[in-house]
């Protein structure tokens, strides 16, 4: 069972990468903070099922993994307090509740919204990660097309 569950949440962060038009990072001293947001359609559908999330085009994640910088491997995954918003280009704000998913090691971070067509959302993350008192701050912004 659990290898199963490995291969889903690979298959959800691989999902994450092509529909966000790539996976991107940001670099802070000993960590690396990869994130995404696409629309949920995205998602398989048992994918989807295992982590109770509604598959729609007009439903958008987000998807966060931070990972400790270990020489000589691409990186220890860390839990650590995450919180999102996001607000759309008319800066109505929409509040994120961030959820963790784990697994063998895995560790992401999910946040769900609703979203409309070539709607553009501006995500703020303040991430810290654990054993750390230092918040790892940035923004991004995602348009959604879900025509």
């Amino acid at each position: 069972m659990s290898r199963i569950i490995v291969a889903l949440l690979t298959t959800l962060v691989m999902i994450a990468g092509p529909a966000a038009n790539a996976e991107q990072s940001k670099s802070f001293g000993d960590y690396t903070v990869h994130y995404a947001a696409f629309t949920t359609d995205m998602l398989s559908p048992e994918v989807a099922r295992l982590y109770k999330i509604r598959r729609s085009k007009n439903r958008a994640i987000l998807n966060i993994s931070v990972l400790k910088k270990v020489l000589g491997t691409t990186g220890q995954p860390v839990q650590a307090q995450v919180e999102a918003a996001a607000t759309n280009l008319n800066r109505q704000l929409k509040n994120l509740s961030v959820r963790e998913l784990s697994s063998n090691g895995a560790i992401y971070y999910i946040a769900e919204t609703s979203v409309n067509n070539e709607e553009t959302l501006n995500f703020e993350l303040n991430i810290i990660p654990e054993g750390e008192n230092i918040a790892l701050s940035f923004s991004f912004q995602q348009q959604f097309f879900t025509e």
